[in-house]
């Protein structure tokens, strides 16, 4: 069985914006994870995961974030979660992800001050 899942990611400078989906688990977590790398190989110094469409993380998808985390903290790289609700939010305050990252509620919005951007979708097919 193939599974679809579009993973769009906006470039601005040294930081990237990757977009969770809707339901953050393994499928996509994994997906999710091998972009945000793929961006900090490419330079990144920060990295925003953009959860405005995202309605649910589970334990798995959890633990997916923490291996970005590290892989960020390995590339002198900061993480800011993004347009994260609120029940989300207070998950990740309560396993201790906000000590790690920065959080921005759905009110917020992040600002880069560079003005050269690129948005691209990529359409990754996992083998499940």
């Amino acid at each position: 069985m193939n599974t679809n899942i579009t993973i769009s990611v906006q470039t601005e400078g040294e930081t990237a914006t990757v977009f969770a989906s809707d339901y953050l688990n393994k499928l996509s977590g994994e997906i999710i994870e091998r972009e945000c790398k793929r961006q900090l190989e490419a330079g990144c110094k920060t990295l925003v995961v953009n959860f405005a469409e995202t309605e649910i993380v589970n334990s798995i998808g959890v633990s997916i974030l923490l291996g970005v985390i590290d892989a960020a903290s390995n590339a002198d790289a900061s993480v800011v979660f993004s347009d994260v609700n609120d029940e989300t939010i207070e998950l990740f305050e309560m396993l201790g992800l906000t000590n790690h990252v920065t959080v921005m509620s759905q009110e917020s919005r992040v600002e880069s001050q560079n003005t050269d951007s690129s948005l691209y979708s990529r359409l990754l097919t996992l083998d499940s």
